[in-house]
């Protein structure tokens, strides 16, 4: 694991489900961090936050309550630091295709904002974080995430002769995470009826541990203009009806506007750039900024099969469920039981 105790690190969006995840691992790991600092517009869940990690006990955490929208407050925020996590995103795809401009506003100009304060402050290292709904988008959110992964994946050919690396790490469905739909279905298991969208749906799961485990990664081994991509099992949405209460009635409602049927991650375009490494892929910056050989060779990569692609459906590995109950337990609600 890389060593962040001598460094000072900004997220954005700092007080969502993974920047409160990333703070806990961080400080657990390094309390005597030099500097952490939680940007985030909501001063509510920053009081919030700030009873977890409060300040006479974590001397380098720092709550600064500002926008990515918001260069002029994002740059005086980024003064000394060296790494920036960009977790900061209006990702609720509802609410984006109603008010598609506040969407493109926060997660395309704010994407833009975040690599130009990182630019002009002497940042060394941005790990954006993505979806996988940036691959082959069928909906604003996801669209907005894809421009936000390219502009990250370029800002690299800008940087001139200064001391950065900008890489993403993109992820599916994670578990427990706010409005998601396992903390959704144990509230309507009190109904008697779980409402799902179609029995064929399948979904990435991943949790924010291993989210986590992905900065870091990143963090550490990223050389630029990478886009990481877990290999992490799938779950069927029926398996995880039954793992939740076999005793509820299932009512399939129908696919929700903007949502597909099985989680995608790389598509079969992406596979001409996409190597294979260890726990992960990594699809490669259709402009090489560095030597694509050398990068194989230091992380034994191999590139994946023409035609490849990854998503839900086709995964190799599924969660059965019992192991989608202990995830629940695990991740979730420690007091959890059919």
């Amino acid at each position: 694991m890389i060593d962040l105790s001598n460094k000072s690190i900004l997220i954005t969006g700092g007080t969502g489900s993974f920047g409160k995840k990333f703070t806990e691992k961080v400080l657990a790991a390094f309390p005597d961090i030099r500097r952490l600092v939680i940007y985030s517009r909501d001063e509510l869940k920053q009081y919030e936050m700030s009873e977890q990690f409060p300040k006479s006990k974590f001397d380098g955490i720092r709550y600064f309550i500002g926008d990515v929208r918001d260069e002029a407050r994002l740059k005086r925020a980024c003064e000394g630091i060296d790494i920036i996590v960009h977790a900061a995103a209006l990702k609720q795809v509802p609410a984006a295709e109603y008010n598609p401009m506040e969407c493109i506003k926060t997660n395309i100009m704010g994407a833009e904002n975040v690599i130009n304060a990182a630019l002009d402050s002497g940042v060394q290292h941005v790990v954006a974080l993505s979806t996988d709904k940036a691959a082959a988008p069928i909906n604003l959110y996801g669209a907005t995430k894809l421009c936000s992964d390219k502009l990250f994946v370029a800002a690299n050919n800008m940087k001139g002769k200064r001391n950065i690396r900008f890489s993403v790490v993109r992820y599916g469905n994670v578990i427990g995470s706010r409005g998601s739909v396992i903390p959704y279905f144990l509230q309507k298991r009190k109904e008697g009826v779980l409402p799902i969208t179609h029995k064929g749906m399948t979904r990435f799961n991943i949790s924010l541990d291993e989210g986590v485990e992905m900065v870091f990664h990143a963090l550490e081994y990223a050389w630029g203009g990478e886009i990481f991509v877990p290999k992490i099992p799938s779950y069927r949405i029926t398996d995880l009806a039954e793992a939740i209460d076999p005793n509820c009635r299932v009512e399939e409602v129908g696919i929700r506007p903007g949502e597909k049927l099985h989680e995608e991650m790389i598509t079969t375009t992406d596979a001409f750039n996409t190597l294979e490494i260890d726990k992960y892929y990594v699809i490669l910056p259709s402009v090489p900024v560095w030597d694509v050989e050398s990068f194989q060779k230091t992380f034994s990569a191999q590139y994946v099969e023409p035609g490849f692609s990854y998503n839900s459906g086709d995964n190799g590995h599924f969660l059965s469920v019992v192991e989608i109950r202990e995830q629940i337990k695990k991740h979730v609600d420690p007091d959890f039981s059919i």
